[in-house]
């Protein structure tokens, strides 16, 4: 059985820092061949989708609202993938989920996908 556990989440401060992370574990899970990312869900709003990162750490994404703050990064010998959040704001405040379930183009390019989720970590951010 595939698990995915997210740690790191917390209450901050607009402009501050957080560092998620995310370690994998399973008995025939090969983290180093699937892609991962990040889904995040605010109150009342639906998920969205937030970063990927493909198997070999070459290409990632970003959605237009974290691109130069939000840095996604992984590695393969600890099965952790890692969200590093910087300048916060008001409105990342969500529950950060990590995730092998992405968008189907990021399962062609970025590596494997599989309906793989965290349980989520809560970041909120204070104005």
């Amino acid at each position: 059985q595939v698990q995915l556990v997210e740690s790191g989440g917390g209450l901050v401060h607009v402009g501050d820092s957080l560092r998620l992370s995310c370690v994998a574990s399973g008995h025939t899970f090969t983290f180093k061949s699937y892609s991962m990312g990040w889904f995040r869900q605010a109150p009342g709003k639906e998920r969205e989708f937030v970063t990927a990162i493909a198997w070999d750490s070459g290409t990632k994404y970003y959605i237009d609202s974290v691109k130069g703050r939000f840095t996604i990064a992984r590695d393969n010998a600890k099965n952790t993938v890692y969200l590093e959040m910087k300048d916060l704001k008001a409105e990342d405040t969500a529950i950060y989920y990590c995730t092998t379930d992405l968008p189907r183009y990021y399962c062609s390019h970025y590596g494997r996908c599989g309906n793989y989720w965290g349980q989520g970590t809560q970041v909120t951010v204070s104005s």
